[in-house]
């Protein structure tokens, strides 16, 4: 019996068994062993075939997978919203690789992947879904593309298809510490209530991958599945937005109820509508920040700035303006928007996390030698930081 089958009599056997407290620990091993096999159909160990491939090479600020069925229109979008041409008719299969385009705004470049359509059971292979879905996971976001005449369906079939392949949408990483030990056994121990598993199910579940000497801390309440992503540890955690294009071919009592789904927003791209806001929730997705750059004795150049992700830090600023500067660090004179409205400044450690819209001079140590320093660094500026140190 091939990966394949022996994962349809898996599914067969988890749906048709009832869920309730006698059944969990079987359920648990039973998707335990349905995630083993998935990675096993994910990363097979024969040799491999001989194909073209969807390789592109990640530029830009940020990069962004357009996923969908087949003729939702995605090519549109792409051709819309960066200079690049894809092919777009009305039959299904128009684009048959990745082709990428750039979008400018806000002073970001976010590089844009146009993918071949998915169809269902695009996990196990069928339409080149496993190519499709490899690109994805080394996207910042994934933008899923809808149909709003049948956004729902498509939406609950490419979710499902990513989830087989390890991805998984607008979710936080599981809050659990685990480690596999050389002997000792399992040691269990949670630093919460636990209402979805218990020691037992967590040793069922450890026993079926083979392990028998491990360290599990729970330190939130965590169910089988969350376990299970943890000890693969090849899972991939996304934002996600939901975009239902074709708004014009529904009612207008449909478009409201789509637009207050949660992560979702709508679109018409033949007739260009919402796409200015569309592009705005991208910048908050994909947490971009802009930070300016400031000369010695001189206002701030607020024509550039440089591009960061939410939650960045002074040392990271230090790396995007030169690899060398962090190494002479000595502090940094940062201005940030106080709560009056005005800018406030003090010095700060490269530590500590910048916000947008701010600025930053930086200073070197003086007994580090400057040779490998850019010429204008005593004049570099740097974005500022949101909490002083």
């Amino acid at each position: 019996m091939g990966i394949l089958e022996r994962i349809s009599e898996i599914e067969k056997e988890i749906s048709r068994t009832q869920k309730n407290k006698a059944t969990e620990y079987h359920l648990g091993v039973l998707k335990a062993k349905l995630a083993k096999y998935r990675s096993q159909l994910l990363e097979p160990t024969g040799k491999k075939e001989k194909g073209e491939g969807f390789d592109v090479m990640k530029s830009g600020d940020a990069r962004v997978a357009l996923i969908g069925f087949p003729s939702v229109g995605k090519s549109t979008l792409l051709n819309t919203l960066t200079a690049t041409h894809s092919e777009s008719a009305a039959y299904e299969f128009t684009t048959l690789t990745c082709i990428p385009g750039v979008i400018q705004h806000e002073g970001a470049n976010i590089q844009l992947l146009d993918l071949p359509g998915i169809i269902e059971g695009a996990a196990s292979g069928k339409g080149r879904g496993r190519q499709v879905i490899a690109v994805a996971r080394t996207a910042d976001l994934v933008l899923m593309m809808l149909d709003a005449t049948k956004g729902e369906v498509q939406k609950e079939l490419l979710e499902k298809e990513l989830e087989t392949v390890g991805i998984r949408l607008n979710k936080e990483k599981p809050n659990i510490y685990f480690k596999i030990k050389k002997g000792g056994g399992v040691s269990f121990n949670a630093m919460c209530n636990l209402t979805k598993c218990d020691e037992k199910l967590v040793q069922m579940v450890l026993h079926e991958y083979k392990i028998f000497n491990a360290e599990v801390l729970f330190r939130e309440d965590c169910s089988a599945d969350e376990l299970i992503d943890v000890i693969n540890s090849n899972r991939v955690y996304l934002p996600c937005l939901y975009v239902y294009n074709k708004i014009d071919q529904v009612s207008i009592e449909e478009v409201d109820r789509l637009a207050h789904l949660p992560n979702s927003i709508v679109v018409s791209c033949n007739m260009k509508l919402n796409l200015d806001y569309l592009l705005d929730m991208l910048w908050y997705y994909l947490a971009l920040i802009r930070v300016y750059t400031k000369k010695r004795g001189e206002p701030p150049d607020f024509e550039g700035g440089l591009i960061l992700r939410r939650g960045a830090t002074v040392e990271h600023v230090c790396h995007a303006v030169h690899r060398t500067i962090v190494n002479t660090f000595k502090y940094a004179l940062v201005w940030s928007r106080s709560v009056s409205g005005g800018f406030s400044s003090w010095f700060c450690c490269n530590f500590v996390g910048i916000s947008s819209q701010s600025y930053l001079q930086c200073s070197p140590d003086t007994s580090v030698c400057h040779s490998r320093l850019p010429q204008n660094f005593l004049s570099t500026a740097l974005p500022m930081c949101s909490s002083g140190c």
